[in-house]
């Protein structure tokens, strides 16, 4: 089989089964010879942030000459996206070869969609010979695929907050009893600020496990104007935009730290400048100066909160024209509210899925706040409205896309394939990085 058949054939695997992901990841594991007992690991739960601080992370071991595998998902636009080794994507050749040898395995489980990605990235990181792997879970932590790992060196919580509550819990203390699941004896924890009940769950795991930990004090970081510093003593620069990823860059610093002290080569310099050269797309992306158009991949109401916070640092006082496509298991409703102060108008695009909640009703929503909303049929059609000259004369504000990550990666990937560099004033984007 060709790289798009075995790639389609693993993408359309089931999402969940009747065990749980860490039971299938484990016997799908063992039978290819668990590669994971080979390699090292810093693993990654929370609700938002858990990419970027992956993408800070592998940044600064790259910079220290440490080979690090990285594994995040979802993917923006290329499935290869998802398995790094210091910010080069796996080769589509070996991904083929990777996943065929994987769909040919037999085991008496049924493995979903991310167990496969995940065997191929364990199995790909030992070819590599990587030194550190940093893990991201894929849903909660106690139950992921991603727990099959034995005691990481360290382990990261970045923010928690409601999402995917028919699976997790529906109160944040449940939720974070989930996430702490990758909490083991052994590693080491760096932990975001939190919701006070947050906080209470996985400091008391890491007080019973004997974990010693860390926590980020949110009010301490305070913003410079190309970064941030911390307690008044570190200071660093960055190149990501978004008020809320000051704290996952110093959640890497601290994941850094840790595995100094553990005789890994990461010094000062190798966490100023990974911080400062990473890169995450997606991520208040801005595609386009003239006329302006950014993209976020926020998809719940934690993650929709923190990038009208950001906005409205960045450019205060601004009113917004957004584009949005989400989720209808997602509280639409909650992330509306957000932007509603915000908004001078609002366009409305029914993701590409089978979860997609219809554009039409998200746009009757929005206007029952007498906020001018607009549904359109096809996202490409949006995207080329957008750049015509008519619309770059009349458009008077700014414009946001965000939703999904599917979402904004099917309007990164119409732009520049289609709309550069064809008059468009197209920013280029740096990493360690989800590469084109």
């Amino acid at each position: 089989m060709d790289y798009q058949t075995i790639i389609h054939t693993i993408e359309n695997k089931r999402r969940f089964g009747s065990l749980p992901g860490v039971e299938v990841s484990g016997k799908l594991l063992a039978a290819v010879g668990s590669p994971q007992k080979d390699l090292a690991f810093i693993h990654i739960a929370g609700t938002n942030g858990k990419g970027s601080t992956a993408a800070f992370l592998c940044s600064i071991l790259t910079a220290a000459g440490i080979k690090t595998g990285l594994f995040t998902s979802p993917h923006l636009i290329e499935f290869t996206e998802r398995i790094q080794v210091n910010g080069v994507q796996i080769s589509k050749e070996d991904a083929a070869r990777l996943g065929q040898m994987l769909l040919h395995q037999k085991t008496d489980v049924n493995p979903a969609m991310f167990d496969y990605c995940l065997a191929m990235a364990l199995l790909y990181f030992k070819e590599q010979h990587c030194s550190l792997v940093i893990l991201e879970t894929g849903l909660g932590g106690r139950l992921d695929s991603t727990n099959v790992i034995e005691s990481p060196l360290v382990s990261i919580i970045t923010k928690i907050g409601y999402d995917h509550t028919e699976v997790l819990g529906n109160t944040l203390a449940e939720i974070a009893g989930e996430k702490a699941g990758i909490l083991k004896a052994g590693t080491r924890a760096v932990l975001e600020s939190q919701k006070p009940e947050a906080l209470a769950v996985l400091e008391g795991c890491c007080k019973e496990r004997g974990i010693p930990y860390r926590v980020i004090h949110e009010k301490e970081i305070m913003p410079t104007a190309s970064g941030f510093s911390y307690l008044g003593e570190m200071s660093y620069q960055m190149k990501m935009t978004g008020s809320f990823q000051r704290e996952n860059a110093l959640a890497a610093v601290f994941a850094a730290q840790e595995l100094q002290k553990l005789g890994y080569p990461v010094t000062e310099d190798a966490m100023h400048r990974g911080i400062a050269e990473a890169f995450w797309n997606g991520r208040m992306e801005i595609l386009c100066q003239e006329p302006f158009l950014m993209i976020d991949g926020a998809h719940n109401g934690n993650g929709v909160e923190a990038l009208a916070n950001s906005l409205n640092e960045q450019y205060a006082g601004e009113k917004f024209h957004f584009i949005m496509g989400v989720l209808a298991d997602k509280d639409y409703q909650v992330m509306t509210e957000y932007i509603l102060p915000l908004a001078a108008r609002v366009t409305t695009v029914t993701p590409k899925s089978v979860r997609a909640l219809e554009g039409e009703k998200l746009a009757a929503y929005i206007r029952g706040f007498g906020i001018e909303a607009e549904n359109k049929d096809n996202l490409e059609e949006v995207i080329k409205t957008f750049f015509t000259d008519e619309n770059k004369e009349n458009s008077s504000c700014k414009t946001v896309a965000f939703g999904s990550l599917y979402f904004v990666g099917d309007i990164r990937k119409f732009v520049r394939q289609n709309l550069y560099p064809k008059g468009a004033n197209i920013t280029q984007s740096g990493a360690c990085r989800r590469q084109e």
